[in-house]
């Protein structure tokens, strides 16, 4: 991620942008309009073009069913006809054969007058009827024919055209499933009585029907189908699909709910375009192509202009770098110099050539440099002295603060006759003073400042005549680490003073260590009196600091001199209990030794 933050912020990749939109914002705003004009063209022209093909289709499949009710209104209103049918089982044996051979030669001459009717059938009953071409009584006889449920249908609507969808002819005689029809069915009546006297059945031609809906392409895969006004296929190529609604949801409602002669749905993820129209009878003729074939020629023109573009913009990026390397090489130098600089190295300098703004920037930079590398090391010095001040200021104030309470020790102990005890102190101020100032530098280990403090507890004990225990918990890793002069002392005292001359007894004192990475936590603790809650707030609170004695304030500025940031010392007392003192030192800050 952050190599694509670097190329995004340089100056090269800024001027290759440029150039790109230079060269492919107008090959874009061209390429696009054109693009939207043709494909705006296109499609008016294809869909215009699938809507007139589909109302041609749409006339000649009426006019096929157009032929197929004309027939079945000419034989319906053929009286000869009619009368043959209601009077001929009541007509002796041999005018049955006449009546018969009259009905065949009719029905035959309708049918050869017409090359769209495929056979007519008329049927009295289930045991008798006629019909032309090869029409087989044997299998009417075989069926139920009363139960027929076009049969029922017709009945119903008396007289009226009953449209069935696409089938293979049931009393064709020239074999099983021979002839593929499309029957138009309506009940016979007697125009006197206006009895039914049986079945009217006119047999189009299902093949011509199928090849004038297959022999029109609408793409590519793009295929036609007839449904009725209920989603129920009627005619289609594939005769497992007749009979059956519409599957799709979506193409159902397209077809049925609404009235728009053209639409675009998807199906099974695919997007269609979709044509209809309605025909003679009611029925509608319906295609659907998927919408890709139709724009196949925006897709290449698209791919094209997409083509196009891609080649200006390998141009452009091509020049875009050859300009860059030449413009940028120089500020190539500044920016590497500059990073450098950045992570610290004030002895990097740059060696642009150029009499150009470049070479300029490039002189003034290194001028800068060297200016800056002087200050810094003027202000190094003049912080490296002020910081040895400040400490030598610090130390200078904790010694007077330690000799003043031991002096006055000593004194204590003269006015009070108890000269053995006075000599006693002396030498021990004496080895402590040894200890103390005997080593060079202001630091010292752990081990070392613990030996001063064993001296320094030999002085309490004689001021104050009790018995102070020291209990030492040190890891030996930590006896040699270094820390400044008197920076546990001045809590070895604050804890006789504060926590055990109150109750005039004495007490023990636990200093422990413990080292982590990078850390030295160091744990001073006694049982004396302690501090109520109020004290220890008032004593850790920011007006409180201000009011901190000599040692605290010592071990205080002691760590912010000597350590980084994050070392301290926190405080933590019970009344009764006595008081805890933490010391965490963070290493190191490099100081005076």
């Amino acid at each position: 991620m952050s190599f694509f933050n670097r190329m995004k912020n340089r100056f090269a990749t800024k001027m290759i942008l440029a150039f790109l939109f230079i060269i492919l914002i107008p090959t874009i705003l061209s390429g696009f309009s054109f693009y939207l004009e043709s494909s705006a063209l296109v499609k008016k022209n294809v869909r215009a073009s699938a809507i007139q093909l589909t109302k041609q289709t749409a006339d000649s499949l009426s006019s096929i069913l157009n032929v197929g009710s004309d027939t079945s209104d000419l034989i319906y209103s053929d009286l000869n006809i009619q009368q043959s049918v209601n009077h001929f089982k009541s007509s002796s044996l041999g005018t049955q054969v006449d009546l018969s051979r009259d009905m065949a030669a009719r029905l035959n001459n309708v049918v050869f007058s017409s090359s769209f009717v495929r056979s007519i059938n008329i049927v009295k009953d289930g045991s008798l009827g006629w019909g032309s071409g090869t029409f087989s009584s044997v299998k009417l006889k075989r069926m139920d024919f009363s139960s027929l449920e076009w049969v029922k249908e017709s009945r119903e609507k008396d007289g009226e055209l009953v449209w069935l969808g696409l089938r293979r002819d049931p009393f064709s005689g020239g074999g099983e499933n021979t002839d593929l029809v499309l029957p138009i069915s309506r009940a016979m009546k007697d125009f006197q009585s206006l009895d039914q006297i049986g079945i009217l059945l006119v047999n189009l031609n299902g093949k011509s029907i199928i090849d004038t809906i297959s022999q029109v392409k609408l793409g590519e895969t793009g295929s036609f189908m007839v449904v009725n006004r209920h989603g129920k296929i009627v005619i289609d190529p594939d005769l497992s699909k007749v009979g059956q609604v519409v599957s799709s949801r979506e193409l159902y409602e397209q077809i049925v709910l609404k009235d728009a002669a053209e639409f675009e749905i998807t199906m099974k993820n695919t997007h269609y375009y979709g044509v209809k129209q309605l025909l003679s009878n009611g029925w509608i003729l319906v295609g659907t192509v998927p919408a890709s074939e139709i724009t196949g020629a925006l897709d290449k023109l698209h791919s094209r202009i997409l083509l196009t573009s891609s080649g200006f913009a390998l141009i452009a990026v091509i020049i875009g770098l050859i300009i860059a390397k030449w413009v940028t090489n120089p500020i190539k130098q500044l920016t590497i110099g500059m990073r450098k600089v950045q992570q610290g190295d004030l002895k990097v300098r740059t060696q642009v050539k150029a009499t150009d703004e470049f070479g300029l920037m490039s002189r003034h930079f290194n001028k800068m440099l060297d200016e800056i590398e002087l200050l810094m090391t003027r202000v190094g010095e003049e912080e490296r002295q002020k910081m040895e001040a400040e400490i030598k200021a610090v130390t200078y104030r904790i010694h007077p603060h330690f000799l003043y309470n031991t002096l006055s020790t000593l004194r204590w102990l003269i006015r009070s006759g108890e000269n053995n005890r006075a000599d006693e102190g002396l030498a021990a101020l004496t080895r402590l003073l040894q200890a103390n100032m005997g080593k060079n530098g202001q630091l010292i280990t752990l081990s070392e400042e613990l030996e001063i403090i064993e001296k320094y507890l030999v002085i309490l004990e004689m001021r104050y005549d009790c018995k102070y225990e020291l209990v030492l918990n040190i890891e030996p890793e930590s006896k040699h680490f270094k820390i400044p002069r008197m920076l546990l002392q001045p809590l070895v005292e604050n804890a006789v003073f504060h926590g055990f001359v109150p109750l005039n007894r004495g007490g023990n004192i636990k200093i422990s260590s413990i080292v982590k990475p990078g850390e030295l936590w160091i744990t001073i603790e006694d049982n004396g009196a302690g501090m109520s809650r109020d004290q220890l707030k008032q004593l850790t609170s920011a007006s409180g600091q201000k009011r901190m004695g000599i040692g605290l304030m010592h071990i205080s500025d002691t760590l912010r001199l000597y350590y980084d940031d994050g070392s301290t010392m926190t405080v933590d007392s019970e009344v009764g209990k006595g008081t805890k003192i933490l010391i965490l030192i963070r290493f190191p800050k490099e100081v005076g030794k």
